[in-house]
């Protein structure tokens, strides 16, 4: 046997423990049973090496009709001289009417793959006093990161989802039409220098502050791959050794990987609205036995004038006494036991008092001050 047969039979044999690896992954997440209220991984955590960048860059939208900036934005005027002079026009800055010209903001997320000659959608937002950028078009715009360099560069026309008319009398806006879109508008000239195969240990960061979750998504992850390979850091950080076959070939792990199945678990919490008046219970808010009586007393003072006028011809003046009327209207409503194993139960016990929305605010703090509330109550 000669030396490529000899080198040949050991590399047929690491791809086809790589091969068997992979339906190994695949077949564990997909055959085992799923649980109805399961999400999958990749909905509740982000992977190191997986994200995306922010880029930023000031630009000028031109061909307004007559929606642009006014003169006192000063930077749009010496935004205009400067493009002018680079294209050899002298143009003094406080000469110009800057009414069919916007200075704007232009933003985009470069994923970290992005490779020169992508397309990326970019979103323009007025900076001045513009109007409107319906009709307008981006001229060239360098976009930087945060280290100042620039990663991409966009220009086109702008996709407006609004306008705004206006005339002597009445005017008319739907949307906001200062801010803009152009899909595929900017091309990157510079990738992120990063390797994502080249990565030996993987980070999961979950959404999910819990425990349990955490756990449990560790031992997922290690029951599929057939052996220790994930560890939690804290409460919501695990860190994932990558085996020796999938060094410098992670897509096909990370693939069957995201699509574990998860059920994930967390703090019982109420979230009150109270600018809008919107409750929201989680599913594992519990109610411990209590009476609630929730009445609403509505007291109304009303001042009015009652003029007394003397007969003619008589001696009299004229007297003004104040008139007081009170209504005092209050709601009688029993006591009324409630106890919510379920959230089901929870809501019954809310509906059977007759609480509105608002009402439920009020209901919810005292519950939560007697005790008898087992959740966290925030209130946004």
């Amino acid at each position: 046997m000669n030396t490529s047969q000899n080198n040949r039979a050991p590399r047929a044999a690491k791809v086809t423990m790589i091969i068997i690896a992979i339906i190994a992954v695949m077949a564990g997440s997909i055959l085992k049973p799923v649980d109805a209220s399961a999400v999958r991984l990749k909905d509740i955590a982000s992977f190191s090496g997986v994200r995306t960048n922010e880029l930023v860059g000031y630009g000028l939208i031109v061909g307004l009709a007559g929606t642009g900036d006014g003169s006192s934005s000063t930077f749009t005027m010496r935004s205009m001289a400067n493009m002018l002079e680079k294209m050899g026009v002298e143009a003094d800055p406080t000469t110009l009417k800057p009414k069919n010209v916007a200075a704007v903001m232009v933003t985009a997320k470069m994923p970290v793959s992005a490779q020169p000659g992508s397309m990326l959608n970019v979103t323009v937002s007025s900076l001045g006093d513009a109007k409107s950028l319906l009709g307008g078009v981006l001229l060239i715009t360098p976009l930087k990161g945060l280290d100042g360099r620039v990663y991409a560069v966009g220009q086109g026309a702008l996709t407006i989802g609004g306008f705004s008319i206006a005339g002597a009398g009445a005017s008319a806006q739907k949307n906001i039409p200062t801010v803009g879109l152009i899909p595929n508008g900017a091309v990157v000239e510079r990738g992120v220098p990063f390797k994502f195969n080249n990565q030996e240990r993987m980070t999961l960061n979950l959404t999910i502050r819990d425990f349990g979750t955490t756990m449990q998504v560790v031992n997922k992850i290690n029951a599929t791959m057939g052996g220790t390979f994930a560890s939690a850091k804290d409460i919501s950080t695990i860190e994932l050794e990558l085996p020796d076959q999938f060094r410098n070939n992670m897509v096909p792990l990370m693939a069957s990987l995201e699509n574990l199945n998860i059920s994930p678990d967390g703090k019982a919490r109420v979230i009150v609205d109270e600018k809008t008046g919107t409750v929201v219970l989680g599913q594992d808010v519990r109610l411990s036995r209590v009476a609630v009586a929730h009445g609403n007393l509505q007291i109304v003072i009303s001042e009015s004038q009652d003029v007394s006028q003397p007969g003619p011809f008589s001696d009299g003046t004229t007297v003004i006494t104040p008139v007081t009327d009170l209504a005092v209207q209050e709601q009688n409503k029993q006591l009324m036991m409630m106890e919510g194993a379920t959230l089901r139960e929870l809501v019954d016990g809310l509906n059977s008092i007759g609480a509105t929305p608002r009402d439920l605010i009020s209901i919810i703090r005292a519950l939560k001050v007697a005790g008898s509330l087992h959740a966290e109550v925030e209130v946004i």
